[in-house]
């Protein structure tokens, strides 16, 4: 794009005849303009050219009308809109500036606008430097059209420099930004050597072209006899201009480069926050020397790409540490589980500090359960892992201390809004009973969980829910509801956060849809399907996290004893009691005990209904085995009155009585324990011993 505003500029009558020259030259900085933040970090070229000091500057454009007059910044102010609005990548133009003592200046900026997906301006990057001596020449229209070819070569330095600062998420992204064909061969030089000052010394991050690398110099010192070393030690570039001046300057290193046929070579600090980070040296093959120009666009491309690596740095520093802190909270193993297969993944989409909550855990129960969890809580930053870790602890603890899984997440709710915090979590829990398949799972606005058969097919399962942890009980909603399941020998449950479904502008359903048909063309085994799942999502990309839970029950283990299962009923709740009497059936079966199903779950569903019908609370069912000289089957039933039972004679045409009745009559044993300020009424059933093997 032509410059706009310069063709219009005389020269002032006070322009001074004879510009210093080396001064001039000296004066080229970079900045990075946000536009969205109103912030312009310079460097201290930059400063230079403004005649500023770094603590006279608060990153506020508006901040340099102590140097820019008021017509001149219209002028700019002018040109970089009118750049913006008609789509231009770039921009030039010349204005005037006031230093320090009073004399105008000129100087010249060109911009690279760089745009979001939907063509709105977010940075300008780009240089200013002192135009004076460019301006003050007398053959200035010849010198015009010589610098329109350098204008050009400097938009495209810019545009490299842009790309590296838009993009560069690491070092490795700065220096491929460098050393592909729009990078190094754009500036037309023949190779890139660049390293990085650490402890001391220098090491070596790229060297180019493949076979270049000099022994010795992966790691050097600072006070070695090597070019990039100078300039660190220097702070100044080093400009080579001829292989005589290579060869007698630097003994040690030409004879390794000699095969590279190097006829000139640009040796530059890579300084940020006034320190050096590293030096870069670019070799070139097809010229000797360098104008002013040329030494003036390298030197603030070494500026720009120091604050990229410093940036890339600080990033990578910060993803270390935003990890390394998500990681902490998370699990650091996985125990083994008797009777069935587990595997977990985690994938994490952050960027810098902005971390998800998501989170799994698997937590080993007494009796031969186990917890499986998966969660996710609200929010992408280091408080959200935070919030997360401490969700994770406490849900852990009220799940072995024996809870119901209802209680467990009531608890857990309960827990997250009395943090000082703002945010909510989604999640599933479920608790897996291995010995008899009987899976109890709450939801609290989560995503459903799919079961997958051992022949391969595979479906949601829709599980009534509450509202997520948090917000139950800000609103008093803290009822969830259980729903039970059987997880069949060969079967496997599958938890998983939304990342692993939700992509923008798509419907939820059609994600569980295609993850339900992935699942189903997946491995078998779970840990090669959960990496096969968290590759498709590696793939697909996306700004949010994924936690994955696989838990498949071992068919070799069904007939294994022992185990806890248990139930709550609240009142006038048929859905409950229906849940209850279905974990009994299922229950009796996996231990073995089929013959006396019907038996078990008469004799429980009637301690069940007295404690509803004859207390104004509601019912806790426990199933246990009991393994000793002999095995039996235990049911307690609690509820929180204190009012003792009695068999009562029910009469010829009575309807009610026979309860206590039934229960000694079928029962092997039963009787009543008093539990704090209520009771439970309890039987228990001579279970036949397992078959060997």
């Amino acid at each position: 794009m032509a410059d706009r505003g310069a063709s219009a500029l005389s020269l002032p009558e006070d322009w001074p005849a004879h510009p210093d020259p080396i001064l001039a030259l000296n004066r080229m900085g970079s900045f990075d303009w946000d536009l969205d933040a109103g912030l312009m970090d310079m460097d201290a070229q930059a400063f230079e050219v403004f005649d500023l000091l770094p603590e006279e500057y608060d990153g506020r454009a508006e901040s340099l009308t102590a140097r820019v007059p008021q017509a001149e910044a219209a002028r700019l102010d002018a040109v970089v809109a009118q750049a913006i609005k008609d789509g231009s990548e770039n921009y030039g133009a010349y204005f005037r500036i006031r230093r320090r003592d009073g004399t105008m200046r000129w100087t010249h900026t060109q911009g690279y606008i760089r745009r979001d997906e939907s063509g709105r301006p977010r940075r300008v990057v780009g240089i200013v430097r002192d135009a004076t001596q460019e301006l003050a020449d007398s053959a200035a229209r010849s010198l015009r059209a010589a610098q329109d070819q350098a204008f050009r070569q400097q938009t495209s330095v810019v545009q490299v420099i842009s790309a590296a600062l838009a993009h560069a998420r690491s070092v490795q992204d700065v220096i491929d930004v460098l050393k592909d064909t729009h990078g190094v061969r754009h500036l037309g030089a023949a190779s890139l050597v660049m390293g990085l000052v650490e402890a001391g010394r220098i090491r070596l991050v790229a060297e180019g072209p493949v076979g270049s690398f000099v022994p010795g110099t992966r790691v050097t010192r600072i006070d070695e006899p090597y070019p990039m070393s100078e300039v660190v030690r220097t702070l100044t570039p080093r400009f080579i201009e001829s292989p005589d001046e290579f060869e007698a300057d630097y003994p040690i290193l030409w004879p390794h480069i000699t095969d590279l046929h190097i006829t000139s070579a640009a040796y530059l600090p890579l300084i940020a926050q006034a320190r050096p980070i590293g030096a870069m040296g670019l070799l070139y093959d097809d010229r000797r020397g360098f104008s002013d120009e040329e030494r003036a666009v390298l030197v603030a491309l070494g500026s720009s790409i120091a604050q990229s690596l410093m940036r890339a740095r600080l990033y990578e520093q910060e993803k270390d540490l935003a990890q390394g802190l998500q990681q902490a909270m998370l699990p650091r193993t996985i125990p083994s589980v008797r009777g069935a297969d587990v595997a977990v993944r985690y994938r994490s989409a952050a960027l810098g500090r902005d971390i998800g909550g998501d989170w799994y855990d698997l937590i080993p129960l007494p009796g031969g359960r186990v917890g499986a969890v998966i969660g996710d809580v609200q929010g992408h930053d280091t408080h959200a892992a935070a919030v997360m870790g401490q969700l994770r602890i406490v849900l852990r603890a009220y799940a072995a201390e024996g809870h119901t899984p209802a209680t467990v997440m009531a608890r857990a709710s309960v827990f997250l809004h009395e943090l000082d915090t703002d945010r909510f979590a989604t999640c599933v829990y479920a608790e897996a009973d291995l010995a008899t398949g009987v899976v109890q799972m709450v939801r609290a606005g989560h995503i459903d969980p799919l079961i997958r058969d051992s022949d391969g097919s595979c479906a949601r399962i829709p599980v009534e829910g509450g509202l997520p942890l948090g917000l139950s009980a800000e609103f008093g909603r803290l009822e969830y509801p259980v729903a039970t399941l059987e997880l069949d020998p060969g079967h496997t449950l599958l938890l998983c956060t939304d990342g692993l479904v939700e992509q923008p502008g798509a419907d939820l359903d059609d994600g569980m849809g295609g993850l339900v048909a992935v699942v189903c063309q997946g491995p078998h085994e779970v840990r090669e399907l959960a990496d096969r799942l968290i590759q498709l999502a590696e793939a697909r990309g996306g700004d949010d996290d994924v936690a994955l839970l696989l838990l498949r029950r071992r068919a070799r283990e069904a007939t294994r004893t022992g185990g806890r299962l248990q139930q709550h009923v609240a009142p006038a709740d048929p859905e409950a009691l229906v849940q209850a009497r279905h974990m009994i059936r299922a229950a009796v079966r996996g231990w073995g005990a089929r013959d006396q199903a019907d038996e078990i779950e008469l004799v429980a569903d009637e301690l069940v209904t007295n404690a509803l019908l004859h207390t104004e609370g509601s019912a806790i069912v426990t199933l246990r085995v009991l393994e000793g000289a002999d095995r039996r089957l235990r049911i307690e039933v609690e509820d929180p009155s204190s009012a003792l039972p009695r068999r009562r004679d029910a009469g010829e045409n009575g309807v009610s009585g026979r309860g206590l009745l039934l229960v000694d009559r079928l029962a092997d044993s039963w009787g009543v324990e008093a539990r704090g300020g209520g009771k439970a009424v309890w039987c228990e059933f001579r279970l036949p011993c397992p078959a060997d093997g």
